[in-house]
């Protein structure tokens, strides 16, 4: 037993799975925020162009089809948000400089 012991916490260490499993929550606990910025700052902006002003559930029919595009805009603008968040990291915090082809 004290084997399989040790070689879990070597393949813990050998693959970090535990900074993995924090990144993760952090990931997690980062959309839900910027869900609710989206929700709760930028799209009451929104809200007054959207026909019926309601942007959660603002939908396009043609006929017997039904598009529901405020909640895919609103998945668009989260999607984007957690990009340039992601991109802002990748920038400033890992200082990554562009790689140039010579």
């Amino acid at each position: 037993m004290g084997q399989v012991i040790k070689e879990f916490k070597e393949f813990l260490n050998e693959y970090k799975v535990v900074p993995l499993a924090i990144a993760f929550i952090m990931a997690v606990a980062a959309t839900a925020l910027v869900q609710s910025a989206v929700n709760n700052l930028i799209m009451p902006i929104i809200t007054p162009f959207i026909p019926g002003g309601t942007w959660q559930t603002a939908t396009f029919s043609m006929g017997p089809i039904v598009i529901s595009w405020g909640a895919l805009l609103g998945a668009i603008i989260n999607f984007i948000i957690i990009a340039f968040v992601i991109f802002l990291m990748a920038k400033y915090l890992l200082k990554e400089e562009k790689v140039t082809k010579k």
